[in-house]
């Protein structure tokens, strides 16, 4: 049982007004009734978190071959939310959720390894139909489902982790299209384009937040026996979350830990904030509070309810929507006759649940009001109002009609006009100070946790669940979407084909082999043929991507060596912003091995590595290690590395023995004319002589 708690010309004058009326206009509108005063919510404490639900783990991995070296990686999950009523054959709820694609380069060092596509086997490529809706400006809804996916070919990936920029040049490539050749063709074109675009990156950007809450919850629930190394599984989230980011494609790899780590903290406080903000208020309402979990304990909804023997009692009581957004229970007739779902609980005289026929136990009957997601950065989102299916709607939508009538009918956007810039920022940060949950552009994580929530959570009673699912899907505004039900037949089906093309040598294999020919381009080509190979890639719609013509065998050992380097390099980036101290988190003889490596790569390191080097030199008090990062500061033949290694030089406290070495390892690189700057050089020159 859950745990409840109580909770100028004319023409241009027109111009200028018609974005601050816009934006006045639905500000005005927004506003509640009354005054209210600001509340401040604690962060989440440790008591109040679920703990993880006992049981095996509702996901399981397989791995699958490609050709003689890749590997593809299945994360299937038990979806017993969508088991049938009394089927009890083990097995029968397992879906396949999200395949990603391992390049090992046929062998078991994982140093070399890369992962490439990711595929939310529930993301498809829509009907026909589908498309259309989705061309069609204003239309907040759905059009039918996709009843059968393609059984040929490789079905499409939500991003390939080995391209990450691509995303970025697509998103500037069509931006050109839509201003350059779509608009000038007037207003229906315009209006049509963007409305196709929005809600392909939309069904897309939603298939992406429910591939990064599964793969969450199966490294939360396996633990030590994830199928995916550490640095893996931070590529993979990091990734997933960057994609929401307009220049998230560009976050070198280096970065990943951090960025994974920030974004998890916020969303953990987030969390914690709207948990206690939504308790506190259902219970000056007198109303029952209830959060939902995933099966890894991770609070992500929550449902507030009301008792039926209360409504009687408080009819007539004044109630505050602040930050609930609901209509008051207690004037609600429609309550009192109340035929939907009821829950049933039993509570002791302090109102804590207690089992059924424990002494002090009073029946309690619960009807529910609404389902908050608590993901939101100020307040809780409204996702369900079990009282009014368009509550939730209205929400969700005003901030895609606000969008779509100032970007496609008055041609206002927040860079090229003042005004519209002005009147937005005002209404944004208004409504959010004063917990308006409308116009708020964070919804789309919200419903895709919730659906996920929904298939995999069986505790649910199977009404509540049902008709939690039936308006969820009513609330959609996308017409590519498709229903849980369709998109677990959907999955399976992607899945098969997926099989059968990592099978197939001219399928899977072979776009293996090219995207490793592509990934060649930047050991061949300097940052001038790369940006124009780019350019070619954008103007050609994607139809021309430049890959080497090397043989297989060559690709492969290219590779292994600059995948290594790439490792080694991430790894002491790693220890340098990690701790002040290297041998109190690290296993020294590990960051030695990282230090020789990029060592032995010479010419390959690369400033970012050097600056770790330094970095760790000066946060260890090893004397092997302290040399070794000298040693590999002179062999990376850059200006950043030899700056470094004469900062190293003049520190006074620096030991007889290693100033020794380090003074001719400095008289070498300028003998051998190693890449320095300028002024290092002639400090050196100072120090040294020729």
């Amino acid at each position: 049982m859950r745990t409840i708690q109580t909770v100028r010309p004319k023409r241009q004058a027109r111009k200028t007004l018609a974005p601050l009326l816009l934006a006045v206009s639905v500000l005005a509108g927004g506003f509640p009734r009354g005054t209210a005063r600001a509340q401040i919510a604690p962060a989440l404490v440790s008591e109040d978190v679920l703990p993880k639900r006992p049981g095996a783990s509702p996901f399981r991995i397989e791995t699958l071959p490609v050709g003689a070296d890749a590997q593809l990686l299945t994360v299937f999950g038990s979806l017993e939310g969508l088991k049938p009523e009394g089927a009890a054959a083990p097995g029968t709820s397992d879906v396949p959720l999200v395949s990603i694609l391992r390049d090992t380069l046929g062998d078991s060092d994982p140093e070399n390894d890369r992962l490439r596509h990711v595929w939310m086997l529930t993301y498809t490529r829509p009907t026909a139909l589908q498309r259309a809706a989705s061309a069609v400006p204003f239309l907040y809804g759905r059009v039918g489902g996709k009843k059968k996916a393609s059984t040929k070919g490789v079905p499409p990936a939500v991003i390939d982790l080995a391209d990450p920029k691509r995303d970025l040049w697509h998103r500037f490539m069509w931006l050109a299209l839509q201003n350059v050749v779509v608009n000038p063709y007037g207003l229906a074109a315009k209006a049509s384009t963007s409305a196709l675009r929005r809600n392909s990156d939309g069904y897309r950007q939603a298939h992406i937040m429910r591939a990064l809450a599964i793969l969450s919850l199966y490294e939360a629930e396996t633990g030590a026996e994830s199928a995916f190394t550490p640095a893996e599984s931070s590529e993979i989230q990091a990734r997933l979350m960057l994609t929401g980011k307009t220049f998230g494609g560009l976050i070198d790899d280096s970065y990943l830990d951090e960025v994974l780590r920030r974004q998890n903290t916020q969303l953990l406080d987030t969390r914690g904030h709207n948990w206690e903000l939504l308790r506190q208020r259902a219970e000056a309402e007198g109303l029952y509070f209830e959060p939902l979990a995933m099966p890894a304990g991770e609070a992500t909804h929550a449902l507030v309810y009301v008792s039926r023997e209360d409504l009687a009692r408080n009819r007539g009581r004044k109630f505050g929507s602040r930050f609930l957004n609901i209509k008051s229970p207690w004037s609600d007739s429609r309550l009192a006759r109340w035929d939907g779902h009821v829950e049933t609980r039993f509570l002791d005289a302090m109102g804590r649940p207690v089992a059924e026929g424990a002494g002090g136990a009073r029946r309690v009957e619960l009807i529910p009001l609404a389902l908050y997601g608590l993901d939101f950065p100020k307040i809780p989102t409204l996702l369900v109002d079990f009282r009014d299916r368009l509550n939730p709607k209205k929400r969700e939508m005003s901030h895609r009609v606000i969008e779509d009538v100032a970007r496609n009918v008055l041609s206002l956007s927040r860079y090229g006009d003042v005004h519209y810039f002005l009147g937005r920022t005002v209404f944004d940060f208004v409504t959010a100070r004063r917990g308006l949950d409308v116009n708020q552009p964070t919804r789309l994580r919200a419903y895709s946790q919730l659906k996920l929530l929904l298939a995999l959570d069986a505790t649910l009673d199977r009404d509540l669940r049902e008709e939690i699912a039936a308006r969820v899907e009513s609330v959609s505004l996308n017409p590519l979407e498709n229903d849980l039900e369709a998109e677990a037949r959907l999955a399976r089906q992607q899945y098969a084909a997926l099989v059968a093309a990592a099978r197939e040598p001219g399928a899977l294999p072979a776009r293996l082999d090219r995207d490793r020919r592509a990934e060649m381009v930047p050991l061949e080509h300097g940052k001038a043929g790369r940006v124009l190979f780019r350019f070619a890639n954008v103007l050609s719609l994607g139809l021309y991507k430049h890959r080497e013509s090397a043989a297989p065998a060559d690709v492969r050992r290219t590779l292994d060596g600059e995948r290594k380097l790439a490792y080694h390099k991430r790894f002491l980036q790693e220890v340098a912003r990690s701790t002040p101290v290297v041998e109190v988190v690290w296993n020294v003889e590990d960051v030695r091995r990282s230090l020789r490596y990029v060592a032995a790569a010479d010419t390959r390191g690369d400033a970012g590595a050097a600056r770790a080097v330094a970095k760790i030199f000066a946060q260890t008090a090893d004397a092997e290690t302290r040399r070794l990062c000298v040693d590999c500061l002179y062999r990376i033949n850059n200006e950043a590395a030899k700056s470094a290694l004469l900062s190293i030089y003049r520190s006074p406290e620096l030991d007889h023995g290693l100033r020794t070495l380090t003074a001719q390892y400095l008289r070498n690189a300028l003998r051998e004319d190693q890449r320095i700057a300028p002024e290092d050089a002639r400090a050196i020159l100072a120090a040294f002589g020729q």
